[in-house]
């Protein structure tokens, strides 16, 4: 079972990487080398962003002095991702804004320039795409910079309007171009990517979830082969003869090991304790020398619920608590250390469950309790990123500039508070202090020792803010 606490502490840890490795989608630099060749490249370049905004129809002009105004737009190119992508960008808005005197030069232009595209090979080609990605609207677009706007001289002529172009200038404002979009797709990309390891990550954490079950099946394996190995030693004792079987024969494990699940699980290999032999045996020796096993196997024939019972103990109090299993863990999957305490947990549930159920056995628990969990991860993560700008502003609303220093806020405490406003907008049937009881208890402990505080105080008054503006009912 993967409950909200673990996706909260899972999403909070992703947009935390997410957000240190993006590249923005924004404009190059201007050149620090001043040549006036450099300068009329960069003008063009500026002017080219917002020419591709008008040919996609998005208009970021939007009056009848836009060069586009008045000629119907293919409706593949409205609704291209791009183009959606542009339009709802900031910077690229205030771009085309400040750029509209500037591009009124290429109204004669744009028109032919439009028509060229239309009936370009690689038009035809984008159009047969169902349902194109951002990655095929940027492929579509690099090739007609590269081969239809750096050959147009209707759109030349209209540069040379500018006291300072040059041809070479030209030519590198078009590599601009199409590099700031590629830089755009890559920006995409690492989302994506992001996307797919908040679904791996926990997915992972139900791996981990089976995979203590194994651990069990082979430490009781182990003892199997102690005991094997004890009978066939020179000069066996009576009691290697005949050796108490009561561990071994555990009705609990015997369950397990014919469960289809079990066995399915032990097919993915992250779940295999098969070449952690030295930490199973160890694992062994502290079960065979504690106080809990040596009750059981003393004490009077056990019932199935006794069995289920002595696993119980064993998990919380000698197999969880080890040192030589977080090691192993962390040599399994970056994951698993922060996700023992949440698994280890519902594990012992599981077992407590099949103790109580007599014959009508259980199973396991499910990987989500129901569909809104399973959607509770991905909806923070991606409206945090989607909103993190306006979320930040909230915060940085009702920060003590005297006393904290905006620039210099703990990087995670941000992240945290992200998803704090993130979950309270989206999910108006969880209650406000369970939302910061969890995102607080997480800044205790992945944070600074006075994250948590600092966190309660700022949310407080966004969340005073948030429910003015109308933006959280509870």
């Amino acid at each position: 079972m993967i409950n909200r606490t673990l996706i909260r502490l899972k999403v909070v840890q992703m947009l935390y990487s997410y957000f240190l490795t993006r590249s923005e989608f924004s404009l190059l630099p201007a050149p620090e080398k001043q040549t006036r060749d450099s300068r009329a490249a960069y003008s063009i370049y500026l002017d080219m962003i917002p020419l591709i905004m008008e040919l996609t129809g998005t208009h970021a002009v939007n009056d009848s002095k836009s060069p586009m105004a008045g000629i119907p737009v293919s409706v593949k190119l409205t609704g291209s991702k791009i183009a959606k992508s542009l339009s709802n960008d900031n910077d690229m808005r205030s771009l085309a804004i400040k750029r509209n005197q500037s591009i009124q030069k290429y109204s004669t232009a744009l028109p032919a320039l439009y028509q060229r595209i239309i009936d370009s090979v690689a038009f035809a080609d984008y159009s047969k795409l169902k349902g194109p990605e951002l990655a095929d609207d940027v492929k579509f677009w690099s090739t007609v910079i590269n081969t239809i706007f750096v050959n147009d001289e209707g759109l030349k002529e209209a540069a040379r309007r500018s006291d300072e172009f040059t041809g070479v200038g030209f030519d590198n404002a078009i590599k601009m171009v199409d590099r700031t979009l590629k830089e755009f797709t890559d920006t995409r990309s690492t989302l994506f990517n992001a996307r797919k390891s908040l679904d791996k990550s926990l997915s992972t954490a139900y791996d981990l979830y089976h995979a203590v079950f194994l651990l069990m099946i082979n430490i009781t394996r182990e003892q199997e082969r102690r005991i094997d190995a004890a009978k066939d030693k020179y000069l066996p004792s009576a009691e290697d003869l005949n050796p108490n079987m009561r561990f071994v024969d555990n009705k609990f494990i015997a369950a397990l090991r014919g469960s289809l699940i079990i066995q399915e699980a032990a097919k993915v290999e992250v779940n295999s304790w098969d070449n952690d032999v030295y930490l199973v045996r160890d694992l062994l020796d502290s079960i065979v020398s504690s106080e809990t096993y040596r009750q059981y196997m003393e004490g009077p024939e056990p019932t199935f619920a006794d069995d289920c019972e002595l696993w119980r103990q064993l998990l919380r109090n000698i197999i969880l608590p080890s040192d030589d299993l977080a090691e192993a863990l962390e040599a399994k999957s970056v994951y698993w250390n922060d996700d023992l305490d949440i698994m280890g947990t519902f594990v012992a549930k599981t077992i407590k469950q099949w103790a109580t159920a007599g014959n009508d056995m259980p199973g396991f628990l499910p990987k989500y309790k129901d569909d809104e969990d399973e959607r509770f991860g991905p909806t923070l993560f991606v409206d945090a990123i989607t909103n993190r700008e306006q979320y930040r502003a909230y915060i940085d609303m009702f920060i003590d500039n005297k006393q904290w220093d905006t620039e210099r806020l703990a990087f995670m405490d941000i992240v945290i508070m992200d998803a704090i406003i993130a979950e309270l907008i989206n999910f108006p049937l969880i209650p406000i202090a369970v939302t910061l009881n969890e995102y607080i208890e997480i800044a205790n402990r992945y944070s600074t020792p006075k994250s948590g505080q600092f966190i309660n105080g700022v949310m407080y008054n966004v969340i005073k803010k948030l429910k003015e503006e109308g933006k959280i009912i509870k």
